[in-house]
C-alpha cells in the first residue's frame, strides 16, 4: 500500500483557446454555450429537461452547413454527468435552434424506459455508459446506421463495425479511496479481497444500475476467468457493500462511511477531487476497463435529421470540449485533456465486448445477490 494516486468556433479571423482540452497538434478550441435548459420533471437521479429558445425555419438536411435551418426537437436519453447533458443540450440548441428534450438517468434506468416505451417509442438519440449495452441495442436491431462528421478522427475501437454506435466519450473505473482514512494505496484488485487490512472498508457501485461497473465486472471476468470469480468472492468475504449507483457509492467513501470504492467511475472522482473532497484514485497495475459511452440514433426516431445533427455535434470541437470539461475521456484521438489521466496512460485488460455483452447482466446480478 505505497503510493497516491472542441467548438472550434469558426470565426472570421481567429480560433478561441480551449480551457481543459487540446488537440494533439497543440492547437486549442473553446465553447461558450449561451442558452438555458430548464428542468421539467424527473425522480431522484433522473430528469426530463427541455431547452427552450425559438426554433429556426425547417430544412431536411442536417449537414453542418445547414444546421442553422433545422427546426423542431430532438429527444435524447443520456446518463450522468448531469452537467454535461445540460450543457450539451443548451449548446446544441444555441447552434441549431433545435429544442432538446433530455431524459437523464442511469444506464439501467434508460434501458428500463426504452423497454416501457417499446410500443410507443419516444427517444431519437440514446447515450449509455455501457458499450456492451450499446452492442445489445444493435443485436436487437434498434439502431440506425449513420456516420457523423469527425468520426474519422475517433478511436477506431470506439466505433462498431456497422457504424451504428459511437463512443463519443469514455470513462474508466479505478480504485477510489478516502485520504483521511488511508494515506496511500496501490493495492491490486485481488489484494482488496485477500488482505484483512481492508476488511469492512470496501464498497462497489451497484452494477445493475451502473453500466461502467457492470462492464468492468464482465471485462475482469473475461480477462481472468475463474481467478476473477474467486477475487470477486473474496471481496464479498472481506465485507464488500453495495451502497447504490455511482453517485451513492462515491458518497459513501467521500463521507468516510467506507474507505475504498472498487470499480469507481473515474470522472466522478476527478470532479470531486477538484472540489476539494478528500479522495484519490488510481488504476491497478493489472489493468481495468475503459468504457466507451455509446451514442446512437434509434430506428424509430421521429426526428431523424435532428438526431443526425446531434450526433454530429457530439463529435464536433465544441462537443468534445464539453466532454473534457466533464472529466470524461474525449472520443476523438486528436484531442487530449489536462483534467484527468488520458486513455493512453491507463492500463487495460484484453477484452471481448461480444462476450461481455452476453454475460454482463448475469455477472452483475450475481454480485448484487452476493452482497445481500
Amino acid at each position: 500500500m505505497k503510493k497516491k494516486i472542441l467548438a472550434v468556433l469558426l470565426g472570421i479571423t481567429m480560433t478561441l483557446g480551449l480551457a481543459g482540452c487540446g488537440t494533439s497538434s497543440g492547437s486549442t478550441v473553446s465553447a461558450s454555450p449561451q442558452e438555458t435548459v430548464s428542468q421539467a420533471s424527473g425522480s431522484e437521479g433522473t430528469a426530463m429537461e427541455t431547452s427552450s429558445p425559438e426554433a429556426a425555419s425547417g430544412q431536411e438536411t442536417p449537414s453542418q452547413e445547414e444546421q442553422a435551418a433545422l427546426s423542431g426537437k430532438v429527444v435524447v436519453y443520456c446518463p450522468s454527468p448531469a452537467g454535461l447533458a445540460d450543457k450539451m443540450a443548451e449548446a446544441f440548441t444555441a447552434k441549431t435552434g433545435v429544442q432538446v428534450e433530455m431524459f437523464q438517468g442511469t444506464t439501467g434506468e434508460i434501458l428500463a424506459r426504452l423497454e416501457a416505451e417499446k410500443a410507443n417509442p419516444i427517444a431519437d438519440v440514446v447515450i449509455m455508459a455501457s458499450w456492451a449495452d450499446g452492442l445489445g441495442m444493435i443485436q436487437d436491431d434498434q439502431v440506425l446506421s449513420y456516420e457523423p462528421a469527425n468520426a474519422d478522427k475517433m478511436n477506431p475501437d470506439w466505433i462498431d463495425a456497422n457504424k451504428k454506435i459511437y463512443g463519443y466519450s469514455a470513462s474508466a473505473v479505478g480504485v477510489i479511496y478516502n485520504t483521511t482514512q488511508i494515506d496511500q494505496l496501490d493495492a491490486d484488485w485481488a489484494e482488496l479481497g485477500s488482505d484483512p487490512a481492508y476488511k469492512d472498508l470496501i464498497a462497489i457501485p451497484d452494477p445493475v444500475k451502473s453500466g461502467a461497473c457492470k462492464d468492468f465486472l464482465s471485462g475482469y471476468s473475461y480477462a481472468f476467468g475463474e481467478e476473477a470469480r474467486s477475487v470477486i468472492d473474496s471481496w464479498v468475504a472481506n465485507g464488500l457493500t453495495n451502497p447504490g449507483a455511482n453517485k451513492a457509492a462515491l458518497e459513501a467513501v467521500t463521507t468516510g462511511e467506507k474507505a475504498i470504492l472498487i470499480a469507481g467511475v473515474d470522472y466522478n472522482a476527478y470532479s470531486s477531487m477538484d472540489k476539494g473532497e478528500p479522495l484519490s484514485i488510481y488504476y491497478p497495475a493489472s489493468g481495468t476497463v475503459i468504457n466507451p459511452r455509446p451514442a446512437m440514433i434509434l430506428k424509430t426516431s421521429q426526428n431523424t435529421d435532428n438526431a443526425k445533427a446531434f450526433m454530429d455535434f457530439l463529435l464536433s470541437d465544441e462537443g468534445q470540449q464539453l466532454v473534457c470539461d466533464a472529466y470524461l475521456l474525449p472520443g476523438r484521438t486528436d484531442i487530449t485533456t489536462d483534467k484527468r489521466t488520458n486513455a493512453a496512460d491507463i492500463p487495460t485488460f484484453d477484452l471481448d465486448w461480444s462476450w461481455m455483452m452476453e454475460n454482463s447482466a448475469r455477472i452483475a446480478e450475481d454480485l448484487v445477490n452476493s452482497c445481500k
